[in-house]
């Protein structure tokens, strides 16, 4: 026969409540992830000594600033606003991007500023996909085709 059967109960309730004490300060010892500071900083758009219309289009100079579809991804929707000045793309910048959780800002505080800085570097919507972002970049790169469709570059 087993020693904590039936000889011992008291030995089988200690060696219970032991567990459960020391598996509830393990989970009261858990950390919450740490949100990201300045991270998500994204940069506001320049301002430019031309007059903006209506449309989201300036006038008086080539400059053209236009805001992309918002597309639905799998964990939030993602907007990109774009700037072209002379047909070259001058100004990159999320508009709306998952936020939800400290997951989603962590992941978007590297990918938002490589898919920036990369589509900026190909001058078009032909960028790769961020390692660990896969939705988030999808969704960037299709709100800037529709951006840049719709500046006409």
């Amino acid at each position: 026969m087993h020693a904590l059967k039936k000889n011992r109960p008291l030995r089988r309730i200690v060696l219970a409540s032991a567990a459960t004490v020391s598996g509830m300060v393990m989970l009261l010892s858990l950390k919450p992830h740490a949100s990201p500071t300045a991270a998500l900083a994204v940069p506001a758009p320049s301002s430019s000594s031309s007059v903006s219309s209506g449309t989201g289009k300036t006038a008086t100079t080539g400059t053209k600033t236009v805001t992309g579809d918002t597309i639905q991804t799998r964990w939030g929707p993602v907007q990109v606003r774009v700037t072209v000045k002379d047909g070259k793309l001058t100004e990159v910048t999320a508009v709306t991007y998952p936020t939800d959780n400290p997951r989603d800002q962590e992941i978007n505080s590297y990918a938002l500023p490589r898919l920036r800085s990369e589509a900026l570097q190909a001058q078009s919507a032909d960028i790769d996909t961020v390692s660990g972002a896969t939705y988030t970049s999808d969704g960037y790169r299709q709100s800037l085709q529709s951006a840049l469709d719709s500046a006409g570059s």
